[in-house]
């Protein structure tokens, strides 16, 4: 490939690296699709082409990855120690949940992401955005309605109660949410919401689920698209991505401990409401300039 030439100075790099990983470290636990936020941000600032702002988008995940196995490291491990038969049940169902789900994120995901990657440019994510608003605003209605008829946990589930169905729905889901404009934690919380799993379990299972499914989809990029990375890197220079992956992973320690506290309070309700809003107004504004 050679030697990466860059245009940008130490400085951008800095400014870059930090702006990146702002956003990514933020936006990739909130239901707006972090993804969306860098493509804006790389084809506006960066000056990348949408597919190159594209695969950038799901590299950039590198440091929200190494944000859940920090958080999620007893779980995770958990996890492991199932591999060899061993731990407890819920390391086990995690497991199960897990792989399963990421199986059919893997095909959904890889079918689309090749689908949009060939498009050249010819997406509006103004659509997908809209259409996740009305679902988060949905999300809040369905929270606040099952919280006041049942209670905050009676007849809601966990991961030990979910089966075979409810994984390859949320890996189907999760596969979608490849898709420009449509956020992977909104739709699989969304989707385990609807599965009639508690608010906060829901948070958590979304954001454990995102470790293989996106380690494989930050894999994908490499492969498919390897012009695609080398064109963000020298956009952003070495030191501007190194920066943002630092920034993404300490932004998301924080962000996901705080989501999964408010996921508990009926604050939530007013959060993902307002998401949602934010969600309307930023789709119909990309869909009426153009946005893609």
């Amino acid at each position: 490939m050679g030697l990466i030439v860059l245009s940008v100075t130490l400085s951008q790099q800095v400014l870059y690296g930090i702006a990146l990983g702002v956003i990514q470290g933020i936006s990739e636990w909130l239901p707006i699709s972090s993804k969306t936020q860098i493509i804006i941000f790389s084809t506006y600032l960066l000056k990348m082409s949408f597919n190159d702002a594209y695969t950038f988008g799901l590299f950039m995940e590198i440091g929200t990855i190494f944000a859940a196995v920090i958080y999620f490291r007893k779980e995770v491990f958990s996890m492991m120690m199932a591999l060899f038969g061993k731990g407890g049940a819920e390391g086990k169902f995690l497991l199960k949940y897990v792989v399963v789900s990421t199986i059919f994120t893997g095909i959904i995901g890889s079918i689309i992401y090749l689908y949009v990657d060939s498009l050249q440019g010819a997406y509006n994510i103004g659509l997908p955005m809209i259409l996740l608003g009305f679902i988060l605003i949905g999300d809040a209605l369905f929270i606040k309605y099952s919280r006041s008829r049942y209670g905050k946990n009676k007849n809601r589930r966990t991961v030990s109660q979910m089966g075979f169905k409810d994984y390859i729905i949320i890996g189907v889901v999760q596969g979608i949410a490849a898709l420009p404009g449509v956020s992977r934690s909104g739709a699989t919380t969304s989707a385990l919401l609807l599965l009639n799993v508690e608010t906060d379990e829901a948070f958590r299972l979304s954001f454990i689920n995102m470790i293989l499914a996106t380690s494989g989809a930050v894999l994908l990029t490499l492969i498919v698209s390897k012009a695609s990375v080398y064109s963000s890197i020298t956009a952003i220079g070495t030191y501007g991505l190194l920066i943002s992956i630092v920034v993404a992973t300490l932004i998301s320690l924080f962000f996901i401990g705080f989501l999964l506290n408010i996921a508990k309070k009926s604050s939530i309700i007013y959060l993902i409401s307002a998401l949602g809003v934010i969600a309307l107004v930023g789709g119909l504004l990309a869909s009426l300039y153009g946005v893609a």
